[in-house]
């Protein structure tokens, strides 16, 4: 299945579209709210992780429904290393399936669901890790990468 393209605002306001990492693999990451304790967890593991990420040849991009403010002030507190990306509107949480109605101490509301999607070099996804827990994340990614990549690629 080909991956939605779309284009949104990175932490400093540029446009940023899928369609230009063709030709690498993407690990694009969806988080429900910047600065939030999970949230944190899982940045700054892919932070803390860059390294592998580098050595797998992929690029990491994480999106939220925040605006880019929000998002630029949790880039530069938590010293990230990788894209974030502010869906503001939702619209490609929504195209990749994962606004969804969750619940919080007996309140609903519509939310993005924490999951990660791997795309190919051909733009199509590679695999879908839903619901991931923000300490699990790095080696679930990883684990992932590394049984889709052929040897070469890695």
């Amino acid at each position: 299945m080909s991956a939605p393209d779309f284009e949104l605002p990175d932490q400093d306001g540029r446009a940023v579209k899928l369609s230009d990492f063709r030709g690498q693999t993407v690990v694009l990451y969806f988080y429900p709210k910047a600065d939030t304790p999970g949230c944190t967890t899982q940045a700054c593991g892919v932070r803390d992780h860059s390294a592998d990420y580098q050595r797998a040849g992929v690029v990491v991009l994480g999106v939220s429904p925040d605006p880019v403010s929000r998002v630029k002030k949790f880039y530069d507190k938590q010293r990230l290393d990788f894209t974030l990306l502010a869906d503001e509107d939702h619209s490609v949480t929504e195209a990749y399936g994962v606004w969804v109605q969750k619940s919080m101490y007996g309140r609903t509301y519509m939310g993005a669901e924490r999951s990660t999607f791997i795309i190919d070099a051909d733009g199509r996804i590679a695999r879908v890790l839903r619901k991931v827990k923000p300490s699990e994340h790095d080696k679930l990614v990883l684990g992932a990468l590394t049984e889709i990549q052929p040897p070469a690629a890695r």
